[in-house]
C-alpha cells in the first residue's frame, strides 16, 4: 500500500501530516511514563537474515544494545532447546512464538505448547488467518477456534494470542473482522499481539482499543511508517506513539516487541528503534 494507506493509518491515529507525527515524537513536554526496560524487545523476524548464519550472535548484539526479550519467529533449523541455551546464554528472555494457526487448531497444539515453555516464554502466538477465512463467517470460525487452543494452553500456564495485519482490521458485510475476535473469544483464554504498524495502516485506533477492550493486549508489535506508508524505524518515521502508547496501560501491554519487516540493515534498524523506545517518554 502507498500514501492512500498512509493517510487512513495517520488520521486513525489523530495525526493530521507526517511533519506533525514528527513533532509529536520529540515533544517530550510533562510526559514521565516510560517503557520498563524489561518490556523493550525484539521480535526476530526483524532479524532473519543475520539469525540465519549466526543465531547466537545476532542474539549477543541484541543483548549489547540493551534489548531484553525476543519475540521468536522462524527457528533457522534449530530446536526449542537449542535456542533456549542461546538465549540464557546472552540473557535474553524469549516470551512468545509465532504459529501457523493450522498447528494452533490442530493435532501439533501440544508440541507448540512445549516448545513455548522450553523457550520460556508465556504465549502462543498466531501470525495470521488462512486467505479464506476472511469473512465474518471465517473469523468467527477463528475465534471458536482460539477459544479451543487457549483452554488447552492454560493447563500449562499459557495463552493463545492473534496477531493482526491491516486486512484483519476491514469491516465486511457490516462487520468489524477484528471487532468479531475481540467480542466472541475469551478473554481469560485469548489475547492479542498488536501491530500497531497494521492496525493504523487498516484504519484503526489502538488507543482506542486499549480503552474499549481493555487488558486484552499483553503484547506490542512496535513499527514505524514511512510517509509514503512503507516501513521504517521506530521513531524515524509518522506514527505518533506516545498518544498511541498513553492508554497502554489500560490495554494491559507488557511487551514492546520493534519489529521492522524489511530493513535495510537489521542491526542500524535495532539500534535506532531501541534508542528511541528507551528514551521514550509518554
Amino acid at each position: 500500500m502507498g500514501t492512500a494507506g498512509a493517510a487512513v493509518g495517520l488520521a486513525a491515529l489523530g495525526v493530521s501530516s507526517p511533519a506533525a507525527a514528527v513533532a509529536h515524537h520529540t515533544d517530550t513536554g510533562r510526559r514521565r511514563r516510560r517503557i520498563p526496560p524489561s518490556g523493550i524487545g525484539m521480535h526476530l523476524y526483524t532479524m532473519r537474515t543475520p539469525l540465519a548464519t549466526d543465531f547466537r550472535g545476532t542474539l549477543e548484539r541484541l543483548a549489547e544494545i540493551g534489548y531484553a526479550t525476543v519475540g521468536v519467529s522462524g527457528r533457522h533449523g534449530h530446536s526449542a532447546a537449542e535456542i533456549r541455551r542461546m538465549l540464557d546464554a546472552t540473557r535474553l528472555k524469549a516470551v512468545l512464538e509465532h504459529v501457523a494457526y493450522t498447528t494452533v487448531t490442530g493435532s501439533g497444539l501440544p508440541q507448540a505448547i512445549e516448545d513455548v515453555r522450553t523457550l520460556g516464554g508465556s504465549w502462543v502466538v498466531v501470525p495470521s488467518l488462512p486467505a479464506g477465512m476472511h469473512s465474518p463467517a471465517g473469523y468467527r470460525e477463528a475465534a471458536r477456534q482460539f477459544n479451543t487452543a487457549g483452554r488447552i494452553a492454560r493447563e500449562s500456564g499459557l495463552k493463545v494470542l492473534f496477531h493482526n495485519h491491516d486486512g484483519d482490521h476491514e469491516v465486511v458485510d457490516g462487520e468489524s473482522l477484528y471487532g468479531i475476535l475481540l467480542k466472541e473469544t475469551d478473554p481469560e483464554l485469548v489475547g492479542f499481539e498488536l501491530d500497531v504498524y497494521w492496525a493504523a495502516k487498516g484504519g484503526d485506533d489502538p488507543r482506542r482499543l486499549f480503552v474499549t477492550d481493555r487488558r486484552r493486549f499483553p503484547a506490542l508489535h512496535v513499527k514505524d511508517m514511512a510517509p509514503n506508508g512503507g516501513f521504517e524505524d521506530v521513531g524515524s518515521g509518522v506514527l505518533d506513539f506516545p498518544a498511541m502508547f498513553d492508554t497502554a496501560r489500560s490495554g494491559g501491554v507488557r511487551q514492546w516487541l520493534v519489529e521492522h519487516d524489511a530493513p535495510a540493515d537489521p542491526f542500524a534498524s535495532a539500534l535506532n528503534s531501541y534508542r528511541y523506545l528507551s528514551a521514550l517518554r509518554y
